[in-house]
């Protein structure tokens, strides 16, 4: 056993819902992909592909240019992925804690040393650290909240205006068709 087990600090993982203490640093930040549930993005692809064809159709009968790039069912369903990066602090009883940050902060948020009050939840995986979801800097008394990519980002603007004139479409041909 060499010496830098015999003094390896101890890192505490599950806090309360609120941690106070002095801002050591951020560890190497890693990607995490969210999950997309399979029916409703079967629902805004079906919907979206549906104003798609009324409008290549419309296209093809104006003889005007090709069609835009189009995402692929596979890449919408994998997810976006978010930036995840574990940071450090410690309290006034000289316990270390770790945390996992989703998302984004501007990198002059926070400085070595800055005094941080961290409110926290538990993930669902009980064996990562809990979740960071609102920074108080006591130091500077600025609120942080880091924002990570949802899945309405994921699909961008144009798929859901595109989803929501299918589904009009699609709603306006069923009323035709039942009357």
């Amino acid at each position: 056993m060499d010496d830098t087990e015999l003094y390896r600090e101890r890192i505490l993982r599950h806090a309360g819902p609120v941690i106070t203490g002095r801002f050591l640093g951020f560890r190497p930040s890693y990607t995490r992909e969210v999950r997309v549930g399979q029916p409703l993005l079967v629902a805004v692809f079906v919907t979206a592909t549906i104003t798609q064809a009324v409008g290549a159709l419309l296209l093809a009968l104006l003889r005007s240019g090709g069609r835009g790039a189009r995402r692929k069912f596979k890449d919408l369903k994998k997810g976006p992925e978010y930036l995840v990066t574990p940071l450090r602090l410690r309290d006034d009883l000289g316990q270390t804690y770790e945390v996992e940050m989703h998302g984004q902060l501007p990198q002059s948020a926070l400085h070595r040393g800055d005094l941080v009050q961290l409110r926290t939840r538990p993930q669902k995986d009980p064996d990562l650290a809990v979740k960071l979801e609102q920074v108080l800097n006591l130091t500077t008394l600025q609120p942080l909240t880091p924002r990570i990519p949802t899945l309405w980002s994921h699909l961008g603007p144009g798929l859901l205006i595109q989803a929501g004139l299918g589904l009009v479409l699609t709603a306006v041909v069923l009323v035709a068709w039942i009357s």
